[in-house]
């Protein structure tokens, strides 16, 4: 069984998706308490290391070293801030891709890294990644086409030691394939899950876009903040009213997705476990950070027999 050590790790989306495709995950690492939790209570078997991965002086040997360094800088939905020290975090991914030495290492960010004024940015982690003696390649991925019924785009980085001398080549996903829906994936689900969502009143920037697929469309893409989740299709439908304005079509209840059914949408399982030791805030921001499970493991299976 080949081994992998995961950097930024959240509550295991990544690490989900690589232990579906065949890894020993030998220690994970995370600086949020909540995803250590919800980490601990799917994936039991892990190391995992709480805390700045910049306190990690020593990791074990392993074939595969991920990472997911956070994105808030390169996000649509974030400050969208190039110059922000927190896009720089892929410099700890680098130091420990030198000391361990993998014989292949697996990148996820956010699509916007691939913008004109963060484009620099991405180019420098594919100049070190090189320069750390990698062959590298880098794609746009849809999580749509590898069985994640939400719409949602990754920009990934795969190297593969170049003294091994393969390249890798992305996935392409199941093109010719029915994609999944929010129907077929929240089949079985209660439609009301008192206590699951956030029942605040809709606020005017959330009504500001339509925020509501149907029932046979793919979810909007799954944020990390509760009050900004995408609507449940049992909501009324929403109809325009101008230049960033939107309205209910009618008066009968509406509401946000559970954070339960964000997890399913991200391609969770949904029998996932969510520890009682923080509040529903921090179970839709884990979950909205991760990393969508099948969409990983689809890009770790995609690794030659290099093991």
């Amino acid at each position: 069984m080949p081994t992998a050590v995961s950097l930024f790790s959240g509550c295991g989306g990544s690490d989900l998706g690589l232990h579906q495709a065949g890894f020993e995950i030998l220690l994970a690492n995370d600086i949020l308490r909540y995803a250590r939790d919800v980490y601990e209570a799917n994936l039991p078997e892990t190391d995992f290391r709480l805390g700045d991965v910049s306190g990690i002086k020593n990791f074990p040997q392993a074939d595969l070293l991920a990472g997911c360094y956070p994105c808030q800088g390169f996000s649509q939905g974030g400050a969208r801030d190039p110059g922000r020290k927190i896009n720089y975090l892929y410099r700890e991914f680098d130091r420990a891709l030198r000391l361990i030495r993998p014989k292949a290492f697996i990148v996820e960010n956010v699509s916007g890294m691939r913008h004109s004024n963060h484009k620099h940015l991405l180019r420098n982690q594919i100049i070190r990644y090189r320069l750390a003696g990698y062959r590298v390649s880098s794609a746009l991925l849809s999580a749509n086409s590898f069985g994640v019924a939400q719409q949602r785009n990754r920009v990934f980085i795969v190297g593969i030691r170049a003294d091994i001398g393969v390249r890798y080549e992305f996935p392409t996903g199941g093109e010719a394939m029915p994609k999944p829906t929010i129907r077929t994936a929240l089949e079985g689900m209660n439609m009301w899950p008192e206590g699951e969502f956030n029942a605040e009143p809709f606020h005017w920037y959330y009504m500001s876009r339509n925020r509501r697929r149907d029932w046979d469309e793919p979810s909007g893409t799954i944020v990390a903040r509760d009050r900004h989740v995408p609507l449940h299709p049992i909501s009324p439908q929403l109809r325009r009213l101008g230049p960033d304005r939107w309205e209910f079509s009618s008066d009968a209840p509406a509401r946000r997705f559970s954070y339960r059914e964000c997890a399913v949408l991200q391609g969770f399982p949904k029998s996932l476990r969510f520890p009682d030791s923080h509040g529903m805030p921090s179970r839709y921001k884990v979950i909205g950070n991760a990393v969508p499970p099948p969409l990983f493991k689809a890009v770790s299976a995609a690794i030659p027999e290099i093991w």
